[in-house]
């Protein structure tokens, strides 16, 4: 994943890279804007960058919520944005033949937490010759996902990373195990998902919550440690996001972020 990166990135860095964006595609406009604030912010920083949107969410917890504009609208707009900016862009698959769709607009497919002990789907997103970046499962334990590493470097794509997003904690909170980022990173470089970590899910009015106050400090908690990057689901109005607002960073908090996050790395190399 790291070598992959330094051949696509333009900009050499020592730091901490980044996958940042919308929960989901909600518009083009949009999508340009928040990708550009993100590059003008990571360039001043030195931080590379990948643009993160879904083009579909599959794991809803209700039929009424939102999912999609639009499967082949959303993947265009991911490309569009790709190629406006010459930055790679990702998003998840939740299917096996999404795995070869999706390879034709991304640089990186993401495997869904609740999806990555799903043998077809990794082999069909590891044959696709992306990069392909598995979210340990919140049921899992970092030993664990030495396993859905193999399944990918035995189909014999070797570009992989994992992303650390917590454990069940009871029935409504995720904790994250940082003892867990240095025993992962011996199977693969791993990307601590600081948003995703903060949700409080299954709440009783079917949306999902989240502590978004505790980013900072989970962000922090997780550069001391050494994660290879960090994963934040951004917007500008996070309020009216029309997936996961209640755990995004507002874009214009991102900078102030982003800067002492540096500070953070620079201590530690």
């Amino acid at each position: 994943m790291i070598q992959y990166l330094e051949n696509i990135k333009h900009k050499d860095s020592k730091n901490f890279f980044l996958i940042a964006g919308p929960c989901i595609i909600e518009g083009e406009d949009m999508a340009l804007r928040i990708a550009e604030k993100v590059i003008e912010i990571t360039d001043k920083y030195n931080i590379p960058y990948i643009f993160k949107g879904s083009f579909k969410k599959a794991n809803r917890s209700r039929v009424d919520s939102f999912t999609t504009i639009g499967e082949e609208k959303s993947l265009e707009i991911l490309k569009k944005v790709g190629e406006t900016f010459n930055i790679p862009t990702t998003t998840d698959i939740h299917e096996n033949e999404h795995a070869a769709l999706a390879a034709q607009y991304v640089d990186v497919l993401q495997i869904p937490a609740f999806l990555v002990r799903q043998t077809d789907l990794l082999v069909a997103a590891a044959k696709t010759g992306k990069c392909v970046t598995l979210k340990k499962g919140q049921f899992l334990s970092p030993e664990a996902m030495q396993f859905a590493v193999q399944k990918i470097t035995d189909s014999n794509n070797p570009k992989v990373a994992i992303i650390e997003r917590g454990n069940s904690f009871g029935y409504t909170d995720l904790i994250v195990d940082y003892r867990g980022i240095p025993t992962m990173q011996q199977y693969a470089p791993v990307i601590l998902d600081v948003t995703h970590s903060l949700q409080q899910p299954n709440q009783n009015s079917g949306v999902t919550g989240g502590r978004p106050e505790l980013i900072e400090t989970i962000a922090k908690a997780g550069i001391a440690v050494g994660a290879d990057g960090l994963f934040i689901e951004t917007h500008p109005t996070p309020e009216t996001a029309l997936s996961d607002g209640a755990n995004m960073l507002r874009l214009d908090r991102l900078e102030d972020l982003m800067q002492k996050l540096t500070r953070v790395r620079e201590a530690i190399i």
